[in-house]
Parts: structure tokens; C-alpha cells; sequence
């Protein structure tokens, strides 16, 4: 047991937590050099593209008789839900500071996480090869947010590997081995879990307490689900099997089962015949954020939709979903997600790991609805919006907002935020000297964030603010549902929740957004955004008109005349007789969407 450490790696987004997994892994000869690559624990496409760490990704090495069990976090904190499970399987954490960015946003949001868990962290900077790295100022950051010494502050570089062989000598020094328990009762905590076509779902777990050896009979201590181990071993990183996995290891087990439902992340796993008291407390619980909703482009998709959402659910558990049924566009499924960059994620996955085509509907947030009756709701979905005369009161989701910001932009970023309906609280300096780095605290609606805000933030910020932020608590609000009506029919999918004050602004928005979309037809179209009965924006879009002169040549003007007026009551008479007859293509809607 001393000779185990289980630590992961937090950091903000692009601060080099991959790369520097990379140079571990050659450090300590876990994969050879001929099969190096770089981010090699980005398992997905997706991720080497964009650059960004989206699923955690445990991994194995030996390393001067010590076995290390690292798992690499994502830095986003749409993905934080993944950092909390990390952290729940693990004794350490190394906090990852750019010295060429600093300490940024979700340093501090994922270094809280940590502090929770009661979890030894040890300080490192990264990329001190860089020619514009920062380290007496970055040291300075990272000495004021954690209370350090400047000497227990670590120096390496992950593309260079200068430090690296330091940095884990440390963590053999610093993080504490795991607890001997191996006498008691099996307890392992279900940190991630995936889907293979032929084996069934794999559950990656952390031994807590006892021992896990193959031909063990196991239950799941939430869903009383029960099966036999098939199959078990470490991650390296491929899928090594072995014989048992041991008190304080971290690895994976097949269990055959088939139901995704089975086997739930944070759920513990114990011996049938043995079986432990109490289960594990996982971590903190995530809700999802904002909702949208998810429909196939062609209708007979909808069982491969649903399919495809189940398995991502499998290994992407801060995902929620429930059937929804959209006049225009059929059978579909109404899917919460932790911010736009998950939502972004995910269609994408659909669209490269299934092959499906999706419409998604305009992103909101859940609400809180108080009838008059005293019935409370969550309204996920302009559609489920009750009657405005049957509502007592509705709350909106308020978020406590960090934003770490150079001085220089502070007046921007609060001109941004008291736009966005802010509420500032107060500001702390990361650092003493010129060209300081501020922390603002605000709180803002969810609302307000989910959009375009994080876009705007850099732009105001030249690239150069970060941005975290947590559920705070949910207040009272005057929301109300905007109707979107094309030729005097109402386009459900095209509804939206917005505060009062806003609806004409989003109104005159989608309405110009249809207009310059939509295909014009032989008939005049009124398009008009409304609340209830009233009309607060309008346009019309102009037919269709055929040269119905181009046959004539010479003669009378009353004969032109006369074929002008034959068209223009024709069109008022397709007008009258085609209305609800517009079909709204899928680049309208997507025009409205990205509004």
C-alpha cells in the first residue's frame, strides 16, 4: 500500500495538463516512444482537434518501484462535473498554472473543488521554456491563492519534459498512500463508465476498501443491480486485464450487463455474498443548466436518436434527457446540459460517433413556476409554460460569477456585465505590483451567460479574461413566452422564453432573422413575434411575383392593366386560402437558432 499514489491533474483550460500526461507516460516507459503521440489520453477526434480535454482518462505507471494512478481532468467548466468525479478517486491533485497566462478562472473553481475533497495539492508551474513565461509574477498568484511556500512551488515544462522527473519524485513525497482497509468488506467507487458492443458496459472504478478478483459475484449498491465479474484489470492506458485489483487501485470491470441503466456513475460496488454496510458518498451532484431540445432530421431516426443519446448518457453522466413532442418537428428528446460548450460537444458526437443529423432548438434555462393553485413546476421548455393568468410567480437560476481579468480591462468587463443585467459584489487583486491581474465576483442570471456572453467577455478582454461560475440560488423574475407566428400559424419550435423587458428586442431579432431566411411564396407572408394576443414585432416578406406582362408587345396599356389585377387577386386569394401552408426549411430555424 505504500507504494501507491493516486493523484490527478486540474488546471484551466489550454494550461498543458494533456501534455504533460504525455511526458509522464514516456518518463516512466508506460508506452513506448514508436507509439507516442501527442495527447495520447485524448482518446476522441474531437478532442485532438479542438485541443480541449473533454472525458477524464485514467491511466497506470510504474515508476522506481512506485505504482502511480493519474487521471487527467478536463480544464472547461462545462466538464467540471468530470473533474468532481476525478477528484472523488484520487489521494492528490497537481494545480496546473501557464506561467505565461497565470492563474486563471477555473484554476481557482477546480483548485476549490479539490480543497473539498480534502485532497494534498502540490503547486507546479508550467511552460517555463516559453520566452514570454512570468515566473516571479505567476509564483506570486499561486503564493496568495494558496497560502504556500515559494520552494513547495514545482517548475517544469511539458513540451520540453524539463522538471518532469521532479515533479513525480514529489508526488511520491507529498501525496499520501491510500488507506490500508484491505479487511474490510469490497467498496469501490464508480468513478466513469463506457459502452463496448461486446462486452457490455465497462465500469472504471477505485478500490476503496477489500479486494475485487475475477468470478466475483457483485451488486451496485444504488440500483441493486447484481452480475459476475467477467473481466477486470488497470488502464495503461489501453485496457490491461489482470487477476484482481487490489485496496487503493484504481482500474476498470466488465460486468456483462447490458442495461445502461445498471450502472451508475457514483454508485459503489460490492460483494453479493459480503456486502458493506453503507455506500460511498460520491461528490457533489451536478444538475444540468441549460436545456434544448434534440429532434432527427428525418423522422425514422428517432430510435437511433435514442439509442445514441443512451450510450453517450453512459459515458457522459451530467447529461439529462426525457421524450418531447414538437408539432413541427415531430418526436424528439428535450436534453439538459451544463453550458454551450457540452451542448456544442454533444451534437457533434452524434453527429461523428452515430451518424445522425439533429435540429436543436433554442438553449434556456429551467425554470421555477409557482401556480396560483400552489403546484410547483420546472418548466424546461417554452411549450410547458403555464397560462400567464394561472402563475403566482417565476424564479430564474442565478449563478455566482468569477472573473479574472488584467486592470487594464476592468471598466470593459463591467460595462459587459451591467448589460447582462449583473449584480457586482466585489473585486480581489491577484498580485501586488504594475499590470495586475484582478478576480470580479459577480452574480448574473444564467440566462445571461448562456448565450454569447463568454464570446463578448473576450472580445471586451482582448482573448485575455476567464470566466467560472456555480449555481447560487434561483430569484424571482417576470419571464414570459414569445410566440413566433408565419402566416398566422404559430411555429412551436420557434417559442422562447424571455424576460419581459427583452421581448421586443428578441422578437424584432427573430422576425429579421425569418425574413432574411425563409423562401419567399406566391403569397405575401406576415411573420410576427407575439406575447399571448399581443403583436410586439412584425415584418412581412413579399411574394413571389411572376412578369405576367412579359408575353405582351405593343397594344393597349388597359390590356397590361387589366393582367396586373387578374395576378393581384389571385394573390390575395392564395393568401387567404394559404395560410398555415408555409414550410419552414431547417436553415430558417437554424438562422433563428444562431441568432
Amino acid at each position: 500500500m505504500n507504494f501507491i499514489r493516486n493523484f490527478c491533474i486540474i488546471a484551466h483550460i489550454d494550461h498543458g495538463k494533456s501534455t504533460l500526461a504525455d511526458r509522464f507516460l514516456e518518463l516512466t516507459g508506460t508506452v513506448e516512444k514508436r507509439k507516442m503521440k501527442e495527447q495520447l489520453l485524448d482518446q476522441m477526434d474531437l478532442e485532438r482537434e479542438r485541443g480541449i480535454t473533454i472525458k477524464l482518462q485514467p491511466v497506470r505507471m510504474k515508476y522506481k518501484d512506485h505504482t502511480l494512478n493519474l487521471i487527467d481532468t478536463p480544464g472547461h467548466v462545462d466538464f467540471t462535473y468530470e473533474v468532481s468525479r476525478s477528484l472523488a478517486a484520487v489521494e492528490g491533485a497537481i494545480l496546473l498554472v501557464d506561467a505565461t497566462q497565470g492563474v486563471q478562472a477555473q484554476t481557482i473553481g477546480n483548485l476549490y473543488l479539490a480543497v473539498e475533497q480534502d485532497l494534498t495539492i502540490v503547486p507546479v508551474l508550467n511552460k517555463i521554456d516559453l520566452p514570454n513565461a512570468d515566473i516571479e509574477k505567476t509564483t506570486d498568484e499561486i503564493i496568495h491563492l494558496l497560502g504556500c511556500k515559494r520552494e513547495d512551488i514545482l517548475h517544469c515544462s511539458g513540451k520540453t519534459g524539463e522538471g518532469v522527473d521532479k515533479l513525480l519524485e514529489e508526488i511520491i513525497q507529498r501525496v499520501p498512500p491510500p488507506k490500508q482497509t484491505a479487511q474490510e468488506p469490497l467498496r469501490a467507487l464508480v468513478f466513469d463508465s463506457f459502452y463496448d458492443d461486446y462486452r457490455g458496459v465497462v465500469a472504471s472504478i477505485r478500490v476503496l476498501d477489500g479486494e475485487l478478483k475475477k468470478g466475483d459475484k457483485i451488486q451496485f449498491m444504488k440500483t441493486r443491480a447484481t452480475a459476475e465479474v467477467l473481466d477486470l484489470g488497470h488502464f495503461s492506458p489501453k485496457l490491461m486485464s489482470g487477476p484482481t485489483l487490489g485496496n487503493g487501485q484504481i482500474g476498470y470491470v466488465v460486468s456483462g450487463l447490458k442495461e445502461l441503466s445498471d450502472v451508475r456513475v457514483g454508485d459503489t460496488v460490492t460483494l453479493k455474498d459480503n456486502p458493506a454496510l453503507e455506500a460511498l458518498h460520491g461528490y457533489k451532484d451536478i444538475k444540468p443548466m441549460v436545456f434544448a431540445g434534440i429532434f432527427p432530421k428525418e423522422g425514422d431516426d428517432y430510435s437511433a436518436l435514442r439509442d445514441a443519446i443512451e450510450k453517450l448518457k453512459l459515458s457522459d453522466s451530467s447529461l439529462f434527457f426525457e421524450p418531447e413532442h414538437s408539432q413541427a418537428l415531430g418526436f424528439g428528446f428535450r436534453c439538459g446540459f451544463l453550458g454551450m460548450l457540452h451542448l456544442d460537444i454533444f451534437q457533434e458526437r452524434l453527429k461523428r460517433e452515430f451518424g445522425l443529423h439533429i435540429i436543436v432548438t433554442v438553449p434556456s434555462v429551467a425554470y421555477r413556476v409557482k401556480k396560483t393553485n400552489g403546484q410547483e413546476l420546472i418548466v424546461k421548455s417554452p411549450q410547458d409554460l403555464p397560462e400567464p393568468s394561472s402563475i403566482s410567480l417565476v424564479e430564474e437560476p442565478w449563478m455566482t460569477v468569477d472573473i479574472v481579468t488584467p486592470e487594464d480591462f476592468i471598466g470593459n468587463v463591467m460595462g459587459l456585465i451591467a448589460e447582462k443585467k449583473g449584480r457586482y459584489k466585489n473585486t480581489e487583486y491577484l498580485s501586488a505590483g504594475s499590470h495586475q491581474r484582478a478576480m470580479l465576483h459577480y452574480e448574473m442570471p444564467l440566462a445571461s451567460i448562456i448565450t454569447d456572453f463568454y464570446d463578448k467577455l473576450k472580445t471586451v478582454t482582448s482573448g485575455y479574461a476567464s470566466l467560472n461560475y456555480e449555481l447560487k440560488e434561483y430569484e424571482k423574475t417576470k419571464v414570459v413566452r414569445l410566440d413566433i407566428l408565419v402566416a398566422d400559424e404559430k411555429a412551436e419550435s420557434l417559442a422562447t422564453l424571455v424576460w419581459e423587458e427583452d421581448a421586443h428586442k428578441v422578437g424584432k431579432t427573430i422576425v429579421n432573422s425569418l425574413k432574411d431566411s425563409l423562401p419567399k411564396q406566391q403569397f405575401v407572408i406576415k411573420i410576427q413575434a407575439a406575447i399571448g394576443g399581443k403583436v410586439v414585432a412584425a415584418e412581412r416578406l413579399s411574394a413571389l411575383r411572376k412578369d405576367v406582362t412579359a408575353k405582351l408587345y405593343g397594344g393597349d396599356v388597359t390590356r397590361k392593366n387589366k393582367l396586373l389585377e387578374k395576378q393581384k387577386k389571385g394573390k390575395k386569394k392564395m393568401m387567404a386560402m394559404g395560410k398555415g401552408k408555409v414550410d419552414i426549411p431547417t436553415e430558417a430555424y437554424l438562422a433563428v437558432l444562431k441568432r
